[in-house]
């Protein structure tokens, strides 16, 4: 980030965004096929939240590229199976529902490629049915491959940062699904942003701005499994999807990266034999949407189970229990997240102010350092953001803050001391 950007951005409290009519009227979203500054895709992409396409120039390097694909474009099993053979997958089956997805099964890699040359051999079909290698942790299971390069307009990337602190988790997939294969409706997980490069093959996307979801929900409040169903049409099951907006279709090319902001819904098709690799993550412009997703899924489930409010001690802890069963991750988790975020930036700006900057703390990331001071600084902006809307949150309020690795009262001031003590490397003060 440079300095304009982040002059532009620092005495931000909430985000501003654009409107989105613009995507409800018009089917188009900017082609990136030259050299972009990290700023400008931060000034233009991120902060807005809107999306956009990266041309395959961007991948041309990727050692997947060559190494996954035949001459002729088509997936290269024979290189595939040499690579990942016994290694066991996640296979999801598109002919079947269960509840708003499709139910998975694990399976060896080379019983999937083996179905997926049968499928091909038989016009693309099985009595099988239409299964998809979905959600898989390659480079989790293969750390040292290094097949792919994440560009670095989508380095900033909290969500896998805490992850692998942790080393328990990571939010980076590998797709591989034959022609007709696809994807359910739905938002990214915690609204985080994604982005997804085509290593071989054409995607469909259909994707819908903010908001536009609440119309297509039915009687009950479930959004459609599929936008595409005819049962959209009928008012009884969906009184609203009149007022949707037509979707934004985008046609993903072989090497091509798409950037999906978040909480933008969407539905997605493989037009032919598709490998993809896909990435979810967050960072201080999107943290605010996921704060708010938190609250709303907590709120739900307190409006599930009001009824034995009064008939348990316990019911706010249940509260956050059931949250984290459904959504991953409960308010507890969501300060740790935060604290890990925060100690990075503050031990990366301390270092630099006391002329350590050539032996940063072990834990300070290449990403970091790489982003430099102001990006430090704005991140940490936006941590000190939330920390005081987590302080103002009655259910926050309600938890056991001792069992807690952050103290937010504590966190927030030690953000405040680091920012002013570093304050001349960043140009934080208002000139």
């Amino acid at each position: 980030m440079d300095r304009e950007a982040y002059r532009n951005c620092c005495s931000l409290a909430k985000i501003p965004r654009q409107s989105y009519e613009q995507f409800c009227s018009s089917h188009f979203v900017d082609y990136i096929d030259k050299e972009l500054t990290y700023s400008r895709f931060f000034k233009r992409y991120l902060l807005p939240n809107h999306p956009c396409v990266f041309s395959r120039r961007f991948t041309e390097d990727w050692k997947c590229r060559a190494q996954w694909v035949t001459e002729d474009g088509k997936p290269n099993f024979q290189k595939l199976l040499q690579e990942f053979d016994e290694t066991p997958v996640p296979v999801a089956n598109c002919n079947a529902k269960e509840y708003n997805a499709n139910p998975k099964q694990v399976m060896p890699f080379k019983e999937f490629v083996q179905y997926w040359k049968e499928y091909i051999q038989n016009g693309h079909s099985s009595p099988r049915g239409c299964l998809y290698l979905k959600d898989w942790h390659m480079t989790r299971d293969f750390p040292e491959h290094h097949v792919y390069i994440t560009p670095d307009f989508f380095s900033s990337d909290w969500l896998n940062e805490y992850w692998d602190a942790l080393e328990v988790d990571d939010y980076r997939f590998v797709y591989m699904g034959p022609k007709g294969s696809w994807t359910p409706f739905h938002a990214d997980v915690f609204r985080s942003y994604s982005w997804s490069a085509n290593i071989c093959g054409r995607k469909k996307w259909l994707l819908y701005p903010p908001g536009q979801e609440e119309f297509l929900r039915d009687t009950h409040g479930n959004l459609t499994y599929d936008v595409t169903s005819a049962e959209l049409r009928d008012k009884s099951l969906f009184p609203r999807s009149e007022e949707a907006c037509q979707p934004l279709e985008i046609i993903q090319e072989a090497g091509e990266i798409i950037f999906v902001p978040s909480g933008w819904h969407h539905q997605v098709y493989n037009l032919e034999d598709t490998i993809s690799i896909n990435h979810n993550w967050l960072n201080g412009c999107n943290v605010d949407i996921m704060w708010q997703f938190l609250q709303n899924e907590l709120a739900s489930v307190q409006k599930e189970i009001d009824e034995w409010r009064n008939t348990m001690d316990s019911w706010h802890q249940h509260c956050q229990v059931i949250m984290k069963a459904c959504s991953g991750i409960d308010y507890g988790e969501f300060a740790s997240f935060l604290k890990i975020v925060a100690d990075t930036r503050m031990a990366f700006l301390n270092a630099r102010s006391s002329g350590e900057s050539l032996d940063y703390p072990r834990h300070v990331s290449e990403t970091v350092v790489s982003l430099g001071p102001y990006h430090a600084a704005f991140d940490l902006q936006r941590v000190a953001h939330i920390l005081e809307c987590l302080l103002c949150n009655e259910d926050f309020k309600r938890l056991d803050h001792s069992t807690m690795t952050l103290q937010p009262e504590t966190m927030l001031q030690q953000i405040r001391d680091t920012i002013q003590s570093t304050r001349g490397q960043h140009l934080l003060y208002q000139e």
